[in-house]
């Protein structure tokens, strides 16, 4: 049976700044009590808070290393013991580091590898313990996965793993009553996108989906909300938000 929409919580990851931060606010719109994970930016995470908590809502913050898996482990506990137990888990956290195939700096391909898989899974891991019935699992791909752009391969190739992780993940859940998915973002004007982008490549990517512009992160936590609230049919499921990008 699924949990009443007033006692629902939510724990985001990477909530602290950009898409996460959207996200984590936009749940708690919804209702949910939401707790707002951070792995260096306690101030930005206390401002999500603080927002939250002023319009009303439930918020508070928990910091560790996603790939941490006793920092995640504490975390998770927490949160049950703030708010009751946990509903729905969007694991926002990770970086981006680009270059070509050839050149890329296999101590950055480490990082990136570190957060995006051994964190997803780590995350992964710590809800599939404690996500109650009705509960969703929302992860975080890329449409580039899609699109192949160079300079982008050592990023894909963790964002396809998120990919993977995520379909297996739905079916080892059968029978509880647990929604697993992807979101898949296009261009999006976060930091982490524009950082390094020059005015005409930023164009560029705005001019390549048939809406001529770039995704904004309240686009990416509508889906997002969707998957966590109403869309329980949807499952095992990677959805493009991307405005219609190829």
């Amino acid at each position: 049976m699924s949990t009443p929409e007033s006692n629902r919580v939510a724990l985001v990851t990477g909530g602290s700044g950009g898409i996460g931060r959207v996200v984590a606010e936009r749940l708690a719109r919804d209702g949910f009590a939401v707790a707002v994970q951070y792995a260096g930016n306690r101030a930005e995470a206390e401002e999500t808070v603080a927002a939250i908590n002023a319009a009303g809502g439930r918020a508070l913050a928990v910091g560790g290393d996603v790939a941490d898996e006793d920092a995640m482990g504490t975390a998770f506990d927490t949160v049950r013991s703030a708010f009751g137990g946990i509903d729905v888990v969007v694991n926002t956290a990770g970086i981006m580091i680009l270059a070509p195939v050839e050149t890329l700096d296999l101590a950055d391909l480490d990082r990136m590898h570190r957060t995006n898989i051994r964190g997803t899974f780590v995350v992964n891991q710590q809800a599939a313990r404690t996500v109650r019935p009705g509960g969703a699992v929302v992860n975080f791909s890329t449409s580039v996965v899609r699109t192949q752009l160079p300079t982008y391969g050592a990023y894909v190739a963790s964002k396809a793993a998120v990919e993977a992780m995520t379909l297996v993940l739905a079916r080892e859940l059968r029978g509880r009553d647990i929604t697993v998915n992807a979101v898949a973002p296009g261009p999006t004007a976060t930091p982490l996108f524009l950082q390094g982008k020059d005015e005409e490549t930023v164009d560029k990517f705005a001019k390549a989906t048939p809406l001529e512009r770039l995704g904004r992160p309240e686009d990416i936590a509508e889906t997002v909300a969707f998957l966590a609230g109403p869309a329980r049919w949807i499952n095992g499921q990677v959805l493009y938000a991307n405005g219609g990008l190829a």
